[in-house]
């Protein structure tokens, strides 16, 4: 079923990654009647608030990309914020869309739902058939619990809800925070900064950390701080104008998918199949995967950064690989369309044309 034009459509979460990546590609296609709520206006982990705003607005389709997110670090420091926040928000919004008519909802996952030592790639069919991965076990679990309120409510109540699960994803909009955010972005933004380290670029420097938060404690005044104690600060998490400290061997693999690639499949999922063609979820991702030392070396040559890169053993690295078996999503007539080295240079430029032009 394809959407008319004037279908009113909620994007949850349309301030993250996803959510933003969602809105560009429906604006794109000439929606207009587009739903959105801060966390400000809308906390979705209140029941009674979720309800009023369905109540009120009536939505027709439901993109479901609100959730807490955060790399190996954040996983592990906040457990019960990972599972509490996202199994509250799924709960919340499923039964609101139920209670309130709409007429399709689309569910977003993560590929860490599958067991640690799942068999690569891995398969739809190897959800629940094994242990998961202890450092995010939490969001995992959280994860799974929405996959399986939509395939419980489809079959009680004859609800339309289907649920996606994509790879790795990276882009515009990423979290940067080094403390939290995922492997891409963190070796990203460790590697702009050290590049500008070497350049002599403090005022670049100066208006990154104005603009993103660092993690690992803060600078007292970045104004008044001299070069000398933002080149310690650095050194404290790892980026100098000689190297860049990396977490783990690099040696544990890794699919990334573009979210732009990732709207495209949600909005592709949303048109043209419905539950009973889905069957509990899709894989969402390349296909392709490749290791944390590899990814650092296209990340350096993108960046510029012709520093060293130092591998820090005592450092997690979480599951040794996790590559999805996309066929059930090709069989379905959507494949990822964007090369990672392409992806990776499309978000690089935007990261240095907001640090360099703006």
């Amino acid at each position: 079923m394809k959407f008319k034009k004037d279908t009113k459509i909620y994007v949850a979460g349309h301030h993250g990654m996803v959510g933003s990546a969602i809105i560009r590609k429906l604006k794109s296609l000439g929606f207009g009647n587009l739903l959105t709520a801060t966390k400000d206006e809308l906390d979705l982990r209140r029941q009674a608030d979720t309800e009023d705003f369905f109540d009120h607005h009536k939505p027709e389709y439901v993109f479901l990309n609100a959730a807490k997110v955060g790399g190996i670090a954040a996983n592990e420091k906040f457990k019960a914020e990972f599972i509490y926040d996202n199994m509250i928000i799924a709960a919340n919004v499923i039964q609101a869309s139920y209670k309130f008519g709409v007429r399709k909802l689309l569910n977003l996952g993560s590929s860490c739902i599958y067991p640690k030592l799942a068999p690569q790639p891995m398969k739809e069919e190897y959800l629940l058939t094994g242990s998961l991965e202890p450092t995010n076990e939490p969001y995992a679990i959280a994860k799974i619990a929405a996959i399986k309120l939509c395939t419980s409510y489809n079959y009680q109540y004859r609800t339309n809800f289907i649920s996606l699960m994509p790879s790795n994803l990276f882009g515009i909009g990423d979290s940067y925070n080094l403390a939290t955010s995922h492997v891409l972005p963190a070796l990203m933004r460790k590697m702009i900064l050290a590049k500008l380290l070497s350049d002599g670029n403090y005022e670049a420097i100066r208006k990154d950390i104005r603009n993103n938060v660092l993690g690992y404690g803060v600078l007292t005044n970045i104004e008044s701080n001299t070069d000398e104690e933002i080149e310690n600060f650095l050194m404290g998490v790892g980026v100098t104008k000689d190297y860049v400290k990396i977490w783990g061997k690099g040696k544990v693999k890794r699919e990334f998918l573009l979210v732009d690639d990732l709207a495209d499949a949600c909005i592709y999922f949303m048109e043209n199949h419905d539950s009973n063609t889905i069957n509990d979820f899709v894989n969402i991702g390349t296909g392709l995967d490749i290791s944390v030392g590899r990814l650092a070396e296209i990340i350096k040559l993108r960046t510029g950064f012709e520093g060293e890169l130092l591998f820090d053993m005592n450092k997690p690295e979480g599951t040794p690989r996790k590559l999805l078996d996309v066929n059930k999503a090709k069989g379905l007539g959507w494949a990822a369309s964007v090369k990672l080295e392409d992806g990776i240079q499309l978000v690089v430029n935007d990261y240095y044309s907001n640090l360099l032009n703006n």
